[in-house]
């Protein structure tokens, strides 16, 4: 166990220092080297205090969650922590660089706590569907407090070395181990006194969690953690600590059997999975990213301008007309104004990213960029215009983008000399919030411009994902089918009131029929013209609604009708007459549909959809489409993604519903044959 510690001792002071790379995961060999070296400082009548360190970039990333599937042994973490805690000697943490999870809990079991510089604590658990289990939602509130503690640990934000300080969590910030060592030794020699974090008492009045807690809870989508974050962190005012950290320890362990967690985990994989490209080595070679150009100065252009301002990448917006420039470049500087008014970036932030956003009418203004991504309108004509354009004025080696969400790339890459260096870059409306980011590999994209591109994603804060070239690529081809299934149940007997609260009780943050009306049911309705007889889903009352003006929240009435400006629709009569009518005119006799049948006729429809996509190689792996529906059309990850909702649902019953429904419904319920290969597998 030597080599996954190194120990020394330095005057009154034994020195634990954890070096278990990559990220000195608290798992089984490294808790017990720790326990062991504890127990010999203790033992060591010359040493006064010990000090808990660890080195390079990492104090210690938390439980090695591999050991959430596989099993833990002794001793556990508490079990370490409560030795530190009861021994005779101060326990004293040099936080050198990020803390998370268990990481930060081990700390919050020393006496006292000194951070570097780079030091970074979290409570990331949420994120995996559980609340700290170590004794985390009991010392952190005596420490800051219960609404303070309550946002670090159902954010799973990281906090910074100085705002760790100031909320009262450490001592101090140290230059280096050495300053600290230093401080550490003179405090010991002057008396140190022990003082155990778990004796202190909450600061503060109960009453103020539950202001603190409200917010959380509206947008928690039933998620069983926040609940459950919040129970304990409520506790720790009123409880005897003992009993409290039985309840977290029973809980944590509760919360990482249940299905939330299952699903939160798959997650977490998943979206590291996505960046793995079969065909394209981890070592290809990137071309530099040092400024970029944007084509277009509408919402979705200038969103994608503040991704690479964010990112501290200089970003020119070309668009045709000045009057249109400065509407982009004002809204540009309105949106990080806003966001400074309301204290998500400093002042100085603010200006630095709206000075990287700059502007001009002249396309040689992007002659020199490294990316040029094109956000113009959704037509053919229109984006290869543009592309034949770029390729005459970029510099050799610039990547050339197009933002498109349906349209063939292979034949926008055509309209240049130099096919192998365009790729989509499919960003999600409002392209500055969302963080999925589809990176669409057309036939002779060069494989360094594919690594350039999913590394530059990461880079700007998306977490990108790799598919092919097909009508809506991976995820709107996919909602596009769950979308036409909902309407195939509207013309059967639903409601789209109905459809949408199967959805929503479900966990999604909208149902579909709310969805439209928030894109604008125009936007639909032209694709949908464009297309002409090739569109092969019964949108038909949906354009019945977009003929008559009906555009949704923002002409106040679509499938619903929003009064005086509403965010949430109500039901309409002249709608629900409307669909009578159209069931009517079609010859389909209206029944009673069951929330069972909504629910597993569109989810069912996605996921065998999902395995047609990756069985035709449009996407690398079923995980990457969860990725895509968590990321980027508001799937619960507590569901994990409608690919892993499948298997957890049984993939022998998902098969033998499209199959049914095929024989019932018609040809858009083939099954796919992946699917039914892999719930033969799965019931084998």
């Amino acid at each position: 166990m030597e080599h996954l510690i190194d120990t020394e001792t330095r005057g009154p002071l034994g020195i634990i220092r954890m070096q278990r790379p990559p990220v000195n995961a608290l798992g089984f060999a490294l808790r017990s080297a720790i326990s062991e070296a504890h127990r010999a400082f203790e033992a060591d009548p010359e040493i006064k205090a010990t000090v808990l360190t660890g080195n390079g970039r990492f104090f210690s990333a938390g439980a090695d969650i591999t050991e959430f599937d596989t099993g833990r042994k002794k001793p556990y973490l508490t079990d370490l922590i409560a030795q530190l805690e009861e021994g005779t000697k101060p326990v004293v943490v040099v936080i050198n660089g990020i803390a998370y999870g268990g990481g930060f809990e081990l700390s919050l079991g020393c006496d006292y706590i000194y951070l570097l510089p780079g030091a970074k604590l979290a409570f990331p658990e949420i994120n995996l569907g559980n609340i700290p289990g170590a004794g985390g939602t009991q010392k952190l509130p005596r420490l800051i407090g219960g609404p303070k503690a309550l946002d670090i640990i159902l954010t799973g934000t990281p906090i910074d070395a100085s705002t760790a300080l100031e909320l009262g969590i450490a001592e101090a910030i140290v230059a280096d181990e050495e300053e600290a060592l230093v401080g550490i030794t003179e405090a010991v020699e002057a008396g140190m006194p022990r003082r155990r974090i778990r004796d202190l008492s909450v600061p503060g009045a109960p009453d103020e969690l539950d202001i603190a807690a409200e917010p959380h809870l509206r947008r928690s989508r039933c998620a069983l953690a926040v609940l459950k974050g919040i129970d304990a962190v409520r506790m720790s005012y009123s409880e005897p600590i003992d009993e409290a950290l039985a309840w977290e320890r029973e809980t944590f362990q509760e919360l990482n059997a249940s299905s939330q967690a299952r699903a939160q985990r798959h997650i977490f994989f998943a979206e590291r999975s996505a960046r793995k490209i079969e065909d394209v080595p981890a070592n290809t070679p990137l071309r530099p990213m040092e400024n970029a150009g944007i084509i277009g100065a509408g919402t979705m252009g200038t969103g994608i301008a503040m991704c690479f301002a964010n990112a501290g990448i200089p970003v020119c917006v070309i668009e045709q007309e000045q009057d249109r420039l400065d509407q982009g470049l004002a809204r540009v500087r309105q949106t990080y104004e806003t966001m400074r008014d309301r204290g998500r970036i400093s002042a100085e932030d603010a200006e630095e990213r709206i000075r990287l956003v700059t502007g001009a009418v002249d396309l040689a203004a992007v002659a020199r960029a490294d990316i040029v991504v094109e956000a113009v309108f959704e037509a053919m004509d229109v984006k290869r215009d543009v592309f034949a354009r770029l390729d005459a004025v970029c510099k050799p080696g610039a990547i050339l983008a197009t933002n498109t969400s349906t349209l063939d790339i292979n034949k926008i890459a055509a309209a240049t000399d130099r096919p192998q260096d365009v790729i989509g870059l499919h960003f999600f409306s409002p392209a500055h919030i969302m963080k999925l980011l589809e990176v669409v590999r057309a036939d002779e994209t060069g494989k360094d411009v594919i690594a350039t591109a999913m590394a530059l994603g990461q880079h700007i804060g998306k977490i990108p994902v790799l598919v092919g070239v097909c009508d809506g690529f991976a995820g709107n081809r996919i909602f596009i089918n769950f979308n036409r299934e909902a309407q195939i149940l509207i013309e059967e007997g639903a409601l789209p009131w109905q459809v949408d609260k199967v959805f929503t009780d479900w966990g999604l943050a909208m149902g579909p029929l709310s969805v439209m009306d928030l894109a604008g049911l125009d936007v639909g309705y032209r694709i949908r013209q464009a297309r002409g007889s090739q569109t092969p889903y019964p949108f038909t009352t949906a354009d019945r609604l977009a003929e008559a003006g009906r555009y949704g929240q923002k002409t106040g009435r679509g499938w619903y009708l929003y009064p005086e400006g509403a965010r949430r629709g109500s039901p309409d009569p002249e709608v629900e007459k409307l669909i009578e009518d159209v069931s009517r005119e079609k010859g389909i006799t209206r029944r009673p549909v069951s929330d069972e049948e909504i629910l597993h006729r569109c989810l069912w429809q996605l996921v065998n959809t999902g395995y047609q996509i990756v069985e035709e190689g449009i996407a690398q792996r079923t995980s990457d489409l969860d990725v895509i529906f968590v990321n980027g059309y508001g799937w619960p990850r507590t569901r994990g993604g409608p690919m892993f909702y499948a298997r957890e649902t049984g993939l022998a019953r998902v098969a033998a519903d499209v199959s049914r429904y095929y024989e019932e419904i018609g040809p858009h319920w083939k099954p796919s044959a992946l699917l039914l290969e892999e719930a033969k597998s799965a019931s084998a």
